[in-house]
Parts: structure tokens; sequence; C-alpha cells
């Protein structure tokens, strides 16, 4: 009972805070969402590029070159300013530098793929050194693996977490309740 003259605390009805792991595997999901449609641009940026610079009469492996540095360019500004805008950014330079030798990791492990298949398995068998199994190790299984590889080197060396990676952001309570987190989910880009 409220003492006379003083308004009584209604209870909110607003829908229950997803729970710390929940949260975070939204975020992560989301992360990834933008992440992949970023690196699907970027893909398609460097094979449109790289075809334009064939048909001009650029060597092979000079256009490739010129195309992938555009492509990554383009990975890094989508990924700084839309996929992990909401985490740290101090120094844009270090960033791009750190973000490009990563890319090449990635591009790496997607080549070792394709050796380890074509070169190492293509000695027991030339069905691993036809043209689709050349795909299959390198387009697919080498682009899905240097993709996981880049996803997690970029959230963790690039653009790291202002907090702990996975701690939701803190709540603050007050008298009229638990206040909403801010939320990288609610964006409108």
């Amino acid at each position: 009972m409220t003492a006379p003259g003083t308004l009584g605390t209604v209870p909110e009805s607003s829908s229950p805070q997803p729970s710390g792991l929940r949260y975070r595997l939204r975020a992560l999901i989301r992360e990834l969402g933008k992440f992949g449609t970023v690196g699907g641009v970027a893909f398609a940026i460097d094979v449109a590029i790289f075809n334009v610079l064939l048909q001009a009469g650029f060597e092979t492996l000079i256009a490739k070159t010129i195309s992938t540095v555009i492509a990554t360019t383009f990975a890094f500004l989508g990924n700084r300013f839309w996929t992990w805008r909401h985490r740290a950014h101090a120094n844009m330079a270090r960033q791009y530098t750190v973000f490009f030798v990563l890319n090449a990791i990635g591009l790496g492990i997607g080549l070792a793929c394709l050796a380890i298949s074509h070169y190492g398995l293509g000695q027991l068998s030339p069905v691993f050194q036809t043209q689709l199994a050349d795909n299959i190790s390198g387009q697919l299984i080498g682009t899905a693996a240097g993709s996981l590889f880049r996803f997690w080197s970029y959230r963790r060396f690039v653009f790291p977490a202002s907090t702990p990676p996975g701690t939701p952001p803190r709540q603050e309570h007050s008298a009229a309740g638990p206040t909403p987190p801010p939320s990288p989910l609610r964006d409108t880009a």
C-alpha cells in the first residue's frame, strides 16, 4: 500500500530482455550476415574488375593484383563502417594494414586447400586434378575455411570489442526497472 499523495509504482509491461547467451548469438548472427554481405559484394567487385582489366589487355597477375587490392579496400571499409561500426576504431592505417595481412593469410588458407587437393591428393588419383575438383577444393572448401578465419581474425584483431568478446552491454537498474541495452541489432542500415 502506498502513502496518501504518493504514486505507486506500476510494473512495466515490457518484454523480457534476451539472456546473455541469446543476445550474443543474435549479435553474432547479425555480424555474420553483414560480413557475408560485404564479402559477397567484394567478391563480385574482384571478379568484375579482374575481367574488365583482362579485356583491356592487362597481364593476368597484374589484373588480379589490382582487382584484389580494390576489393580488399572495399571489404575493409564495409566491415569497418557497417559490420563492426559499433566496435572500437582507433587508427585507420593500422586497422587497414592488419586487415590486409589477415586477408592475405585467409587467401593462403584457400590456396593451401587447393594445393593439398590438386598436388597432394592428385598424386593418389587424377580425379583430384580435374577442374571440378579444383573448384570444389579452392572455391568452396578454401573460400569457406578462409572466410571463417577472416571473420574470426577481423573481429578479434582488426575491430576488437571495447568490452570482452561475447559480453552483453551492462544493464543499469533504476527504480522504474531495467533499461534496455543499446543494441547493434537495431540499426537502420
